[in-house]
C-alpha cells in the first residue's frame, strides 16, 4: 500500500512539474519572444447598459484588442463608473 501512494505520489508530481513548465513555455510565446506588456493610453468610464462587445465597436477595436488591454476585465459584472482601457500601445 505503502508503495503505491510513493509510486500516485510520483505520478502526480510529474504532471504538476509538466503543467508548470508548460504554462511558462505558452507565456513566452510560440516565437520565443515574451509576450509584449501593453500601456493603456486612453480610458473611457463604463455606462449603464455597457457591454465589452459594445464598448470595442463604440471605439473600433475587435473584441480581442478590447480584452488585451483589459487583461482584468470581467465582461460579466464591470460596473457604471469603471475605467476601461480604449486605446494601449506596447510598453
Amino acid at each position: 500500500m505503502a508503495r503505491a501512494n510513493l509510486i500516485l505520489l510520483l505520478v502526480v508530481s510529474l504532471l504538476v512539474m509538466i503543467t508548470v513548465a508548460e504554462s511558462t513555455r505558452l507565456a513566452v510565446g510560440i516565437a520565443g519572444k515574451k509576450a509584449s506588456a501593453l500601456a493603456c493610453n486612453s480610458v473611457y468610464g463604463a455606462e449603464e447598459g455597457d457591454t465589452c462587445s459594445f464598448v470595442a465597436e463604440m471605439f473600433n477595436l475587435s473584441l480581442d484588442t478590447f480584452l488585451a488591454i483589459n487583461p482584468n476585465i470581467d465582461c460579466d459584472s464591470f460596473f457604471v463608473g469603471q475605467w476601461l482601457c480604449i486605446e494601449g500601445v506596447e510598453k
